[in-house]
């Protein structure tokens, strides 16, 4: 029997975090059709990408070992969620954050998935870093 999806936790943002920045943003470009926008935040540039029903995402150049996608799952409230996470086995990469436009954590499953818990503050939109 196929299970129904629970909407009530949607991924709403879809970043990769790469070393490599330009060379990202051209292949996705190419590939996907992909046109990022270019945003100043309180934490530097960021370059922001429409993927269309509702989902954005972004492109984040950072020291990383390799390249990763982490999704954002908006929660209804980011200590509770970050808790249950931990309680459930999860490792917490970063706790609870706020920013512009609401509050993110990071986890990661004990087999090394890792995912962002978001929760935007009232009539807030934009960037989830």
């Amino acid at each position: 029997m196929a299970m129904t999806p629970d909407p009530s936790n949607p991924v709403v943002h879809l970043e990769l975090h790469t070393g490599d920045l330009p060379q990202a943003r051209d292949l996705y470009a190419e590939l996907c059709g992909w046109r990022p926008e270019r945003i100043e935040t309180r934490a530097g540039s960021y370059l922001c990408l429409e993927l269309g029903d509702g989902l954005d995402g972004g492109f984040v150049e950072c020291e990383t070992p390799r390249p990763l996608w982490l999704p954002y799952a908006e929660v209804t409230e980011i200590g509770t969620a970050t808790e249950r996470a931990r309680v459930l086995g999860a490792s917490v990469l970063l706790e609870p954050r706020e920013g512009p436009a609401g509050w993110r954590s990071v986890v990661a499953s004990p087999a090394g998935g890792e995912i962002a818990l978001w929760q935007a503050k009232a009539g807030a939109t934009g960037d989830r870093r």
